[in-house]
């Protein structure tokens, strides 16, 4: 008799989100309100980092993207506040036993500088999200002059995230 293999237990995903910059809107990132003159244009609160991160765990867990969850056709979203957006993807993560594992961001941007924002944006996603400080990676990017980020028009993000199923006994 052969034995069956192992059921997969861990998933990687992967996600993307990029915004153009619009005068006199607050600018979020990572759930954190970065202070500079523009923000990000969208139908939510735009926070590209959170919104990547969003795709991210939708994807590894096989449930989509933040477009088919959270469309931006409904109203309901309409200037939501992405922390909430993120928090209702964790609870559907629970429900199917997904638990994150670690997240890795990178921001790519040309202005603001995002030295002294690093550590508050990973404290939010690591509180949001219910893991260790240590599990999450926030990193900063330039474009080096190229397209709307390197010129400064845009804000764009990239995340990763590791998904492990937990198990009940017995199964």
């Amino acid at each position: 008799m052969t034995e069956e293999p192992p059921k997969l237990d861990y998933r990687i995903g992967i996600g993307t989100d990029i915004h153009i910059l619009v005068p006199n809107r607050p600018l979020m990132l990572g759930g954190v309100h970065v202070p500079f003159p523009a923000g990000l244009q969208a139908h939510s609160d735009g926070d590209v980092v959170l919104h990547a991160l969003i795709d991210a765990l939708l994807g590894a867990a096989g449930m989509g993207d933040i477009g088919t969850v959270f469309p931006d056709t409904d109203p309901a979203f309409k200037d939501a506040d992405s922390k909430g957006l993120l928090l209702d993807v964790k609870e559907k993560l629970e429900q199917k036993r997904w638990q994150v594992v670690n997240v890795d961001v990178i921001v790519h941007l040309e202005k603001p500088r995002l030295e002294s924002y690093q550590g508050q944006i990973k404290r939010s996603i690591a509180s949001l999200l219910g893991m260790d400080f240590a599990a999450v990676n926030v990193k900063a990017k330039t474009n080096e002059g190229l397209d709307a980020i390197g010129r400064g028009e845009a804000i764009g993000a990239t995340a990763t995230a590791l998904l492990h199923l937990k198990y009940k006994r017995g199964l």
